[in-house]
């Protein structure tokens, strides 16, 4: 079986990260956070954002998103997020384990995007002590589906969920391809976002992620709350070192840029050689593809990972790593289905 596509996780660590993982590990340096390598990854992170925010780095997206969302949440209450969010579909209850009992709202809107009425609409809801009433905002850039929210579409959903005094977190986990997409990172603690996942293990790091707080009050006892939820690394060097080694390098973005252009030419092909149509528009790595369930069968039974998504479509997924031989060898695979 062929995992180039099946996710940017299938990906290994790209060369600069093992270069910085190789680097960091050289030594005694000193332990939980307090070195050199992080301190220098850290400050990578608000270059980018021109932010002085605090950051840390941990082990998974699951436990950084989780983690984020119990400091804007209480447990009565609850998270509003699009409902193909990875929080709400893929995270195994995991906000409200961490928020000891923080729910999550769902909202539509097409190709991941939260539906700014749609979101008014939840917002003039009343409150009643019957049900968890949302404290907090959920964004995902870019999106579950390949969409990248702009500035002012952003600007729309943050501004009246901060009027409420909502907390606002976005999920980067692919935050590099909304940045190859023209996303602009300093617009992030411009609109107002508090708490920030930074991706990395997407981008070509090993699980790394950073959670990245704008909002300095939250991160008061944040070293022990990440500390009880197992997130805190004692070789802290070797989760930001690999991470150093992608930003000081600028593979963190050329990463994401390869992934994304590779993303467009699996589109074109498909879309131009084939009787299939696309499910999305393709503005990132993710081209997700109308295919009948015999045809998907067809694809896998040919060796080539592909999953259906939540709408029915098949999701095929580029990374900082995926040759245009192998995206070129996959679209003769799918327009000989038709």
């Amino acid at each position: 079986m062929r995992y180039d596509f099946g996710s940017d996780n299938t990906a290994g660590m790209a060369l600069s990260a093992i270069e910085g993982l190789v680097r960091a590990n050289k030594g005694f340096a000193r332990a939980y956070g307090a070195d050199e390598v992080t301190a220098r990854a850290a400050d990578q992170i608000r270059q980018r954002l021109d932010a002085d925010a605090e950051v840390r780095f941990v082990f998974s997206g699951t436990a950084a998103n989780a983690i984020a969302l119990s400091m804007l949440a209480q447990p009565y209450e609850a998270v509003l997020a699009h409902h193909a969010a990875h929080i709400c579909t893929d995270e195994t209850g995991a906000p409200g384990f961490f928020g000891h009992g923080v729910g999550l709202i769902g909202l539509p809107g097409f190709s991941g995007k939260i539906d700014p009425l749609a979101l008014q609409a939840q917002l003039g809801e009343p409150e009643v002590g019957h049900r968890q009433p949302p404290a907090a905002l959920s964004l995902t850039q870019a999106t579950e589906y390949g969409s990248v929210y702009t500035e002012e579409e952003l600007r729309h959903l943050i501004e009246p969920a901060k009027a409420l005094g909502y907390g606002v977190h976005m999920d980067g986990a692919r935050l590099t391809n909304a940045v190859a997409a023209g996303f602009d990172l300093k617009d992030i603690p411009r609109l107002g976002v508090d708490v920030l996942v930074f991706g990395g293990a997407k981008a070509g790091a090993n699980c790394a992620e950073a959670i990245v707080l704008f909002d300095k009050s939250l991160a008061r006892r944040l070293d022990n709350r990440l500390k009880q939820a197992g997130q805190t690394s004692s070789k802290t060097r070797l989760l930001s070192g690999p991470m150093l080694g992608l930003l000081e390098s600028g593979d963190w973005e050329s990463g994401g840029a390869h992934a994304n252009l590779m993303g467009q030419r699996l589109a074109a092909g498909i879309a131009g050689r084939s009787p299939f149509v696309l499910a999305h528009p393709v503005e990132a790595n993710a081209v997700f593809v109308r295919m009948p369930p015999e045809a998907h069968a067809r694809l896998n039974e040919m060796g080539w990972a592909c999953y259906a998504f939540d709408d029915g479509s098949v999701r095929f997924v580029c990374s900082w790593a995926t040759q245009e031989a192998a995206v070129d060898e996959l679209i003769e695979a799918v327009a000989g289905l038709g």
